[in-house]
């Protein structure tokens, strides 16, 4: 059961990393995922076969979720782009109470309120500017190297909730030539764009696991503030009526499925302890 639950989290992580404006690292966080994730990603090879046990239902649905659903969200987002974008948003907002109570896991202060803010803030200003941010590499084949960056930033992006690879990648010109390669299983591309991303989570993971165990509330918070903002930056452009009442639907959906699962994950964690 709970390598169904993993894997099902994974592949809503995989998702979000390739729906564009959606932040993995986001979902990874509202899932109950996060800690689990960069703890055993920044600690590999110390005791590395456990390690690999508890993050490999996490990563076959990633996997599955990049490479299944890169297709499938091209077209949504080309044909169903508000519906997709509701049912993100639910999807967040189901998992807010377990997101809160982990964040005020060791207590509460006011003073988390202010880098929370902050982080909401820039999340806010970005999404203002998306419009004018035009594509800075111009339309050619990208060589060895540059592939690899664009893994670095897809790894970015998945392991620092709030940031959207994918929006990174629209804005460089990327997100086009990544997405018919993953359609099209090109491993010319795929591979070292693998590279670049496996280096970066690892490097990240790391730096983000260190953050943790200093400062823990205020980081969580920092996050918090970057997940909140990315539910802005998501926010779909209708008017009243038809289209944003089947958004609303979605919405509901989203947010049942995913209120739910983190309640049983918080069930199971009772459990455990």
């Amino acid at each position: 059961m709970n390598f169904s639950t993993d894997f099902l989290k994974g592949t809503i992580i995989g998702i979000g990393a390739v729906a564009p404006g959606v932040s993995g690292g986001a979902f990874a966080v509202m899932l109950g995922v996060y800690s689990k994730l960069t703890s055993a990603l920044a600690n590999i090879f110390h005791d590395f076969f456990r390690k690999v046990k508890t993050l490999f239902p996490l990563g076959m649905g990633i996997v599955f979720g990049v490479l299944a659903f890169s297709r499938v969200m091209k077209y949504l987002f080309e044909y169903h782009e508000t519906n997709i974008r509701f049912l993100f948003i639910g999807l967040m907002l189901g998992t807010i109470p377990s997101v809160i109570k982990d964040a005020n896991k060791n207590g509460f202060k006011k003073s988390y309120l202010i880098p929370c803010l902050i982080a909401f803030s820039i999340t806010v200003i970005f999404t203002i500017l998306e419009n004018n941010v035009i594509d800075i590499i111009p339309e050619t084949s990208p060589d060895l190297l540059t592939l690899i960056v664009y893994g670095v930033v897809i790894g970015f992006g998945t392991i620092i909730p709030g940031v959207s690879s994918s929006l990174i990648l629209m804005y460089i010109g990327a997100y086009e030539t990544l997405l018919d390669a993953l359609v099209s299983l090109d491993l010319m591309v795929i591979i070292p764009v693998g590279i670049g991303f496996g280096f970066s989570i690892l490097l990240f993971a790391k730096l983000i696991n260190y953050l943790f165990d200093k400062a823990y509330g205020f980081i969580y918070y920092i996050i918090l503030g970057f997940v909140f903002g990315s539910i802005i930056a998501i926010l779909p452009n209708v008017e009243l009526g038809l289209e944003i009442f089947s958004g609303i639907i979605y919405l509901v959906i989203g947010f049942l499925l995913t209120y739910f699962m983190s309640a049983k994950y918080s069930s199971n964690e009772k459990k455990r302890a």
